[in-house]
């Protein structure tokens, strides 16, 4: 307030330089990988559609939802119960659906290690067990949708389980020792043999989940519509 006069400044607008696009990734993998991956699809997009875009990674599948319920994302690469939760809670609009190997589709898989004498589901009573994330579509809620149209009860069933974080740290588990079996997509293995060549050899998967909808990129509520038409 000044002499009277209340003085306002609108925002640059979205995909400028001063007001860049922000957009957000899920942490299904290494953080780092994926980053880097986000930062090179920024910059083809950018290219591409004259936005200036950011990309980032969030710390869990919710606070991607929630970052971009706020508004404090534009674009959400989300998994597929996190992007359902964000249209029902915030009404995202979706943009594109994930091609994965050429499909729209994809399934979860328990993988375990390849000497540990399980070979089916009934085979996990009484084991450790490690899933991806809460929110995750393959490495969580398919997969107790499996066990449960199977007859067994996920939190009776294991002797222990736990959220590992990543698909990527869900396969550590199991190579460690440090569980007897793990929730992942398929084939979460695929994304560590290149530091960890042995991958399938040490492990094995015992079983798949029925084909999911693949993952998902939208915007969030009341993005301009021409920015959302130019990505």
């Amino acid at each position: 307030l000044a002499g009277g006069l209340l003085f306002s400044r609108e925002l640059p607008p979205s995909g400028s330089p001063e007001n860049p696009l922000r957009m957000i990734f899920v942490p299904s993998g290494d953080t780092q990988t994926i980053l880097e991956g986000g930062e090179e699809i920024a910059r083809l997009l950018s290219l591409s559609t004259g936005l200036t875009i950011k990309s980032s990674v969030a710390t869990s599948y919710a606070a991607a939802t929630e970052a971009i319920g706020a508004k404090k994302v534009d674009i959400g690469w989300l998994a597929t119960f996190s992007y359902v939760l964000a249209k029902e809670k915030y009404d995202v609009e979706l943009l594109l659906v994930v091609s994965r190997f050429g499909s729209p589709f994809y399934r979860g898989q328990i993988v375990v290690s390849s000497d540990s004498g399980i070979n089916n589901l009934s085979d996990l009573k009484g084991k450790t067990f490690a899933f991806v994330d809460p929110a995750s579509t393959s490495g969580h809620i398919f997969i107790k949708t499996l066990l449960l149209s199977n007859g067994y009860d996920p939190d009776t069933f294991f002797s222990k389980s736990l959220f590992a974080g990543s698909h990527n740290a869900v396969i550590f588990s199991v190579l460690r020792g440090e569980v007897d079996a793990g929730a992942t997509y398929d084939d979460a293995r695929a994304a560590i043999a290149k530091t960890y060549p042995k991958v399938f050899e040490k492990t094995k998967v015992i079983t798949y989940t029925q084909y999911i909808p693949n993952d998902t990129v939208c915007t969030r509520n009341g993005l301009d519509p021409r920015i959302k038409e130019k990505v």
